[in-house]
């Protein structure tokens, strides 16, 4: 069947090779298309594509999410464990000052392995969300992110799998921190805080004591400092502050973010990464954070947007510069936001 490159959705098969008007092959007969491959059809100006007959008709603008349902049962089953095997990991961190290497390989490797089934990271997650304790579920979600942003930074997929494992065990050290603090719903007083920033230098300690590799215990040690020296626990700045603690961060501050811990109501993430824009000018490394946006950003084609305007539309192509100004689709209309500087995003829905 003949479909406009705006009509396709995530999981459709290409049943031709694709060329643009210049003979350039493009993609090949057979691809699954993502939302990657719909960008790319898009920049190469292609209207319309050939693809094998769905199973069942589905219209895009009805889509919540855009996720590849095909790895859930798979990789749903080994997040909910990582996330309730993190606790056991808390307690003997607790109660022996150390953990176990082969314990976190067990938990961590066979979800790592699996995290390339799924593109679209957004959703992801979102999908993933259990209603366990904050800690735990943000203990992992800071260690599959933390893989990702490693290989987006240009990291091998063995030394990304290990930054994982630092973003894993960031908050090991709050073990140490007594559980009516970390879980206190109202503002933390002065004596209250200190002690709280107290865990990099705890998980510094728990995780030396634990592995040989010095990066692992420094992401504990140093996810909390920020470019400008305002972070802790040591006011570090610039390039005092090692490469994948950098990384650790930014995913940190995404992860907590977009928990129901900080959003009870609907999550606007597209504010979530405009606010990380705005750090990366100050606080977080620039390059470290605009790379996560700018492979962030494109798992936000097909979803639609509600504009300041009350217009809707769907998101058709990420801009890679103007991260937060796509091409959208409005009924017939197309919307380049980076030339028409009237439109705003309102709302993104997942």
């Amino acid at each position: 069947m003949r479909v406009h490159v705006t009509e396709l959705i995530n999981g459709d098969q290409l049943s031709n090779d694709t060329f643009n008007n210049y003979g350039l092959h493009v993609l090949s007969k057979g691809t699954i298309v993502y939302s990657q491959e719909i960008s790319r059809l898009f920049q190469h100006q292609i209207d319309y594509v050939d693809i094998e007959e769905r199973a069942e008709e589905t219209s895009p603008r009805t889509l919540e999410s855009t996720v590849n349902p095909r790895w859930l049962p798979t990789v749903q089953p080994i997040y909910e464990n990582a996330v309730k095997n993190f606790e056991g990991l808390f307690s003997k961190a607790m109660n022996e000052g150390k953990i176990d290497e082969e314990e976190v390989s067990s938990m961590l490797d066979p979800l790592l392995e699996n995290l390339q089934l799924e593109r679209d990271v957004v959703s992801m997650l979102l999908l993933l969300n259990t209603q366990d304790d904050y800690t735990y579920q943000h203990s992992v979600q800071v260690g599959m992110l933390s893989y990702y942003l490693a290989t987006w930074v240009g990291y091998s997929n063995e030394k990304a799998i290990q930054i994982g494992k630092a973003g894993f065990l960031h908050d090991i050290g709050k073990c140490r921190i007594q559980q009516s603090i970390l879980n206190k719903p109202g503002r933390l007083t002065d004596e209250e805080f200190e002690e709280v920033k107290k865990h990099t230098i705890y998980g510094h300690d728990i995780i030396s004591s634990s592995f040989n590799e010095p990066y692992l215990a420094i992401g504990a040690l140093q996810h909390h400092e920020r470019n400008d020296g305002t972070g802790y626990p040591h006011g570090l700045s610039g390039d005092e502050i090692h490469p994948v603690s950098k990384i650790i961060s930014v995913v940190d501050i995404y992860s907590a973010m977009i928990s129901e811990r900080v959003y009870q109501q609907k999550r606007d993430l597209l504010f979530v990464l405009k606010e990380l824009y705005r750090l990366s000018f100050k606080e977080l490394d620039p390059y470290t954070t605009h790379t996560f946006i700018k492979h962030m950003m494109p798992n936000f084609i097909g979803k639609r947007v509600e504009l300041v305007s009350g217009e809707v539309g769907i998101i058709v192509m990420t801009h890679p510069t103007e991260f937060f100004r796509p091409l959208i689709q409005v009924d017939e209309q197309f919307i380049d936001m980076s030339l028409e500087r009237e439109y705003e995003i309102q709302l993104v829905h997942i």
